[in-house]
């Protein structure tokens, strides 16, 4: 199959193209796809070369179009203008491939943008009725993610990318409600389509994944993943929410000086101990260092527990439920990883075994440590 992407180094085209890729060379097998060839055509993309992708192309996705014009003619001359002439281009080819085209919910609005976008999608029906062409026309609301420009049309790209470069933002009314789709939503639903397997709602067609969330809602969300570093705190990102596709799209506009951030370890003689994750839910990650020959821990907890998984170095981790005297030992070492639970009501350590080398053991708790309430009682194994 050859494919045609026109507005192909756009925002939604860069995605896309990206994706048919990763299939055509078979870095993404979980398709069931042959793409032979993915044409790519922009702006700046030799005229001459529309005729030979029409020719050969076996589906086009149309997403070239303009909605930041200087004048408002535009809008007409690239929403529609150049649509026409795509489809004049195929029908010269007699080429009946199924054409999917971007639109806009504001095609339903009588604003020169939305205007123009009814007016592309009423050719395109048109071309369908009278070639028997496939016309899949999407009315897409917002698209956020990666790759997205900001300061342009997407709120979202610029919040992003504002926040992430300590710039300022202006929200006229943080109550304005938002219906937004995810950029890989949109991808995935356009490869469907390859397959003749789109959604529709009605004539048009749509992405079925839609998220809609307030302004103010969107903006601090962002806010907290600004805060991350600070706090440690990983905000809830359940599979598939909002807040996961958000925390993506708002890590995509980093500056190179904010992908590391230093973290605080705790040093003295028998090594470091130092936090690396907090969840508002689901506990806290650290990383324990022993020196050679030191033993840590020595205590015990009533209700929270913990895993010990020790990835480099040999070690002993002892466990004694208190007022007993057995004492559970397990042997640990990175060359067999290995996760180890820590018993409630059970004093614990771990020894480093070794003379000459550091003890790593990455730890879990099932709570953030609470300085207030730590739960945490001295007593030696």
């Amino acid at each position: 199959m050859n494919i045609l992407v026109t507005g192909a180094k756009g925002f939604v085209g860069k995605n896309l193209v990206a994706a048919l890729n990763n299939i055509k060379s078979g870095k993404d097998r979980t398709r069931n796809i042959e793409i032979t060839k993915v044409f790519e055509y922009d702006i700046d993309t030799d005229i001459a070369l529309l005729d030979e992708y029409c020719a050969e192309c076996d589906f086009v996705f149309h997403l070239a179009g303009v909605n930041r014009p200087k004048e408002q003619s535009e809008f007409m001359e690239g929403n529609f203008g150049f649509t026409s002439e795509l489809l004049n281009t195929l029908k010269k080819h007699n080429n009946r491939c199924p054409v999917m085209i971007s639109s806009s919910i504001q095609a339903a609005l009588e604003n020169p943008y939305g205007l123009s976008k009814k007016a592309g999608e009423e050719l395109l029906f048109s071309y369908a009725n009278e070639t028997g062409a496939r016309a899949l026309v999407y009315r897409l609301p917002n698209v956020f993610g990666k790759w997205c420009r900001p300061n342009y049309n997407s709120a979202v790209a610029t919040f992003c990318n504002n926040i992430a470069n300590d710039l300022p933002i202006q929200v006229n009314d943080r109550s304005v409600n938002m219906t937004l789709v995810y950029i890989d939503d949109v991808v995935d639903e356009l490869i469907r389509a390859l397959s003749g397997e789109e959604n529709y709602d009605g004539e048009y067609c749509k992405v079925p994944v839609e998220h809609k969330i307030t302004l103010g809602e969107i903006v601090d969300l962002i806010y907290s993943f600004k805060n991350q570093p600070k706090s440690l705190v990983m905000p809830e990102i359940p599979r598939g929410s909002f807040e996961k596709k958000l925390y993506s799209t708002y890590l995509s506009y980093l500056p190179r000086e904010k992908v590391s951030f230093p973290l605080k370890m705790n040093i003295d003689d028998r090594g470091s101990f130092t936090e690396l994750l907090k969840t508002e839910k689901c506990g806290q990650f650290s990383v324990n260092i022993s020196k050679p020959g030191i033993t840590k821990g020595q205590h015990w907890h009533n209700t929270k527990w913990e895993f010990f998984i020790v990835v480099s170095g040999k070690g002993l981790i002892q466990q004694r439920k208190i007022g007993t005297d057995e004492v559970l030992e397990f042997k640990v070492s990175g060359e067999k990883i290995e996760a180890v639970h820590m018993l409630p009501g059970y004093t614990h350590n771990i020894i480093n075994l070794s003379e000459t080398e550091n003890l790593v053991t990455v730890m879990w708790a099932n709570e953030s440590f609470d300085p207030s309430r730590p739960d945490t009682f001295f007593e030696e194994v």
